[in-house]
């Protein structure tokens, strides 16, 4: 058979790999959004609860891109809502001020790891998560109540992190020994100094050598 008796099938065999092509990112495109993460209409207190507890301690205190993609994915919305002061009823109920507390103290550990946006709303959660405790909403979450003595952990004042250490009494070890630690850290350097890099802060030569001896390095 000819080239020019050829072309007519060559063509047809081109516009149906086109075609497939198209279908297959058409299809690909439809998935994805499918299995898309809610947007904050639908990020209940309850799914920020369920989600956190469900990604249990192996992921917690991880550092894991994909679950930092996830967790950025489902709830930015609603940390960015947070941030604005559009959450002012979820306190009202333990659920609801643990989920506000995660999304101002946890989530940025993780959405924004690496960058100085990751402590931008520590004080936020701080202010949160006193409201919460003083409304004794911690004594209702079990073992989840540990991320409601967090934020003061977090603190590079060591007034929190004597708060810290007498919250974390109540949990036992290991908790009660990480939360000296901190509180060790922060009345040797009066912060922590793994984050200076991060904000941008000159290190000293005591936090170098602290560092390079596998000091705490978050």
């Amino acid at each position: 058979m000819s080239p020019s008796q050829l072309a007519p099938f060559i063509n047809a065999a081109s516009n149906e790999e086109a075609f497939i092509e198209q279908e297959f990112h058409a299809g690909h495109e439809a998935h994805r959004r499918q299995v898309s993460p809610p947007p904050v209409a639908s990020a209940t207190a309850s799914s920020i609860v369920d989600f956190w507890r469900n990604a249990g301690a192996a992921m917690w205190f991880a550092k894991d891109a994909g679950f930092d993609r996830d967790f950025r994915e489902r709830f930015l919305n609603a940390h960015e809502a947070a941030v604005r002061g559009e959450l002012e009823d979820w306190p009202v109920t333990p659920h609801g001020a643990l989920a506000l507390v995660i999304l101002l103290d946890q989530f940025p550990r993780n959405a924004f790891r690496g960058t100085p946006r990751m402590y931008a709303t520590d004080a936020m959660a701080r202010e949160a998560a006193t409201a919460a405790i003083d409304a004794g909403h911690d004594e209702a979450m079990g073992e989840l109540r540990l991320f409601f003595y967090l934020p003061f952990g977090h603190s590079e004042d060591v007034v929190d992190q004597e708060r810290s250490v007498a919250l974390a009494r109540a949990l036992g070890e290991p908790n009660l020994s990480h939360a000296k630690g901190h509180r060790e850290i922060v009345r040797r350097f009066g912060r922590f100094p793994h984050r200076n890099p991060i904000l941008g802060r000159a290190m000293t030569a005591e936090e170098q050598q602290f560092l390079d001896d596998g000091g705490y390095a978050g």
